[in-house]
């Protein structure tokens, strides 16, 4: 339309992930606590309104800053085509459980597969953020913060959301009944995004989930960008690197993800090499 700016013209990738995140992280915040629709998805997952006019408000953003490239989104799926040159991969809504029951452990998920990523809290106004290289968090208001992951805290959170398609060799419930887990750490349960980013800004010593490859997964891809550019350790728990291994091992520093890793390596050894394919945890 004539007359009409655009914003983003001239906008950095990092900068289409955060206004993206932002937008996205406006709607769950406007429309928490309203008696919202659900659109069911199968074996337990759900959707809400939420989550669909989240993933629309990121993909305007999206669509004005960078018209060709593809998107996966959660809720629309694939536009574009899947093996395009550069691909978004859009969570609206990380944490819909928690969102439809009135809790507010949720997160906005957008990342640049390899490349920029964003992970929005939409109740802290905090916006986690990363270039690919080296990641910030930044505040309503106040300036950009480098993230500092530190295992200080002691606190690990582990994903208890089924299916569990690393059993019987993994099971995070074995973990957290581990005596040397116990020991070193204090468990603590979520299951979103906003865990990855507590880790990567030092509010988390490390998170733990099961599933499959993780690495190009929408509910995860930005979290682990953030953690990888922050400085963590990260790797699949049947340790092999990201996208060749199975589920997700995201430690602040080399001694945490260690001992992370012997704990699971005493109960998995067994069964290394077996995979099992499922839906994602992450809901």
């Amino acid at each position: 339309m004539p007359g009409v700016i655009n914003p983003y013209v001239r906008s950095s990738d990092v900068d289409v992930a955060t206004a993206g995140a932002r937008a996205g992280a406006d709607v769950v915040r406007d429309l928490y606590g309203q008696r919202l629709a659900r659109i069911d998805k199968g074996d337990g997952d759900f959707a809400t309104t939420a989550d669909v006019k989240a993933e629309e408000a990121i993909l305007g953003v999206i669509r004005a800053a960078r018209p060709d490239d593809a998107v996966l989104g959660e809720e629309g799926g694939q536009r574009g085509a899947a093996d395009a040159g550069r691909q978004w991969l859009v969570d609206p809504l990380c944490g819909t459980l928690n969102y439809a029951v009135g809790s507010m452990l949720v997160a906005v998920n957008v990342a640049l597969r390899e490349g920029a990523a964003a992970v929005a809290d939409p109740f802290s106004g905090e916006v986690f953020f990363t270039d690919g290289e080296s990641a910030w968090v930044r505040h309503d208001g106040d300036g950009d913060v480098p993230l500092t992951p530190t295992p200080a805290t002691r606190l690990v959170d582990v994903n208890l959301d089924p299916p569990f398609p690393g059993a019987p060799g993994f099971r995070a419930v074995d973990l957290l009944a581990h005596p040397e887990f116990v020991e070193r750490f204090r468990p603590r349960v979520v299951s979103t995004t906003l865990a990855l980013a507590w880790v990567a800004a030092g509010k988390r010593a490390a998170y733990v989930t099961d599933g499959g490859d993780l690495s190009q997964n929408v509910h995860f891809a930005a979290g682990i960008a953030l953690c990888r550019a922050a400085g963590c350790v990260v790797s699949g728990i049947d340790g092999a690197p990201m996208g060749e291994g199975r589920g997700l091992v995201a430690a602040a520093d080399d001694e945490t993800h260690e001992l992370l890793m012997s704990m699971i390596g005493a109960r998995s050894a067994p069964e290394r090499g077996s995979r099992s394919r499922s839906r994602e945890p992450g809901r």
